[in-house]
């Protein structure tokens, strides 16, 4: 007997959700420009597909289109609204144009005033029919860093933090809270952004390498930027080893003569007369978004992490919880009660981690 169509497939849905596997792939790696994928689709097939370059160039659309494919006729299925702003390449709706797209469908509406509402007059004007808010909840949580950069001028702060069962951060006897299957997916977490925000005492503490030991995402390492108010940071750690290419910046508040062997390490030093109000991290947040980083992923401690919170600056939090008790072993160098009146929801993200839990918490008011 034939098989019964499903009645329940959406075929837009489909393209757009492999559009948006198209887009995680350069996720964290396209500077302040967002990470977008793009698949075209003609008779029900794929004929290509790109995603945004590395460094934010060429966009997705022009890595999707630039083949030799016949194109006429066919629809294009992007995650984020088609730019239409010339940059380094022509803008995005203009070779839709030249190409000969059928149809133009979209996850998540622009909000770059060079875009926004331009891209659809256009698409109008030449009787393109566009279909928009595709997947719009997954898409604004997905683009919620750059939107985040258009609206505040600073880049999206997550944090990450690993937990036992009965809420302790530190174990006596071990440097690892979870286990060795959490640790690897904090790598592969890793490579979603461009930087790691961290301090002097937690990397000491831990001599930390912070990049993604993943085999083929080494590369994706993030660069680092170490809050070392006081200059404790040592100087012969780990992290001053490492064979792949990334940058090490020691934000500080002091100025000795640690600073040139720190540089003397390839570190590169930034000078704050204060690092202790909202103010000073608003100012510090512009400032990175304007060297180029989008997507922040602070791994601190209590003490930093409790901050970053109470000034309402951290968008997101991963929580790593085993499913061990450490009991005397366990303490914490911070308050825990921020962190255990968050809700936890059951199966939150759903990886199997071996008895360990993942869990992302969007925090409110940020």
């Amino acid at each position: 007997m034939p098989k019964k169509k499903n009645k329940s497939f959406n075929k837009d849905l489909y393209f757009i959700k492999l559009a948006y596997e198209q887009a995680k792939i350069n996720l964290g790696s396209t500077g302040i420009n967002p990470s977008v994928g793009c698949i075209i689709e003609k008779n029900g097939t794929v004929i290509s597909s790109g995603c945004t370059s590395v460094n934010g160039r060429p966009h997705a659309e022009y890595n999707a289109l630039k083949s030799r494919n016949n194109f006429k006729g066919s629809n294009i299925y992007t995650t984020l609204e088609p730019c239409a702003h010339k940059g380094i390449t022509p803008p995005c709706v203009n070779l839709i144009l030249k190409k000969n797209i059928q149809k133009v469908f979209f996850s998540t509406d622009d909000t770059d005033t060079r875009t926004k509402k331009h891209t659809k007059e256009i698409l109008k004007k030449n009787n393109i029919k566009y279909y928009n808010n595709i997947y719009k909840k997954y898409g604004l949580d997905f683009y919620s860093y750059y939107l985040n950069l258009n609206k505040k001028n600073y880049p999206l702060v997550d944090a990450k933090l690993a937990i036992s069962k009965d809420y302790y951060t530190i174990n006596k006897n071990s440097k690892f809270i979870t286990n060795y299957h959490s640790r690897k997916r904090l790598h592969l977490l890793r490579s979603n952004y461009n930087l790691i925000i961290s301090t002097s005492k937690s990397i000491n503490m831990d001599n930390s390498l912070l990049n993604c030991r993943i085999n083929g995402l080494e590369n994706k390492s993030p660069d680092i930027l170490i809050i070392d108010r006081n200059l404790k940071l040592k100087i012969n750690l780990d992290i001053f080893r490492q064979k792949i290419k990334r940058k090490i910046t020691i934000l500080t508040t002091k100025k000795n003569n640690k600073i040139k062997l720190l540089k003397n390490k390839g570190a590169n030093i930034i000078k704050f007369k204060s690092l202790n109000t909202l103010n000073d991290y608003q100012k510090l947040f512009k400032l990175l978004k304007q060297i180029g980083y989008s997507r922040i992923l602070c791994e601190a401690g209590l003490l930093y992490t409790n901050f970053l919170i109470k000034n309402k600056l951290i968008k997101n939090i991963y929580l790593f919880k085993s499913k061990n008790l450490i009991n005397k072993k366990g303490y914490n160098n911070g308050d825990i009660s921020k962190i255990k009146k968050i809700k936890l929801v059951k199966k939150n993200i759903k990886v199997y981690l071996f008895g360990d839990c993942l869990y992302k918490v969007k925090l409110k008011n940020v």
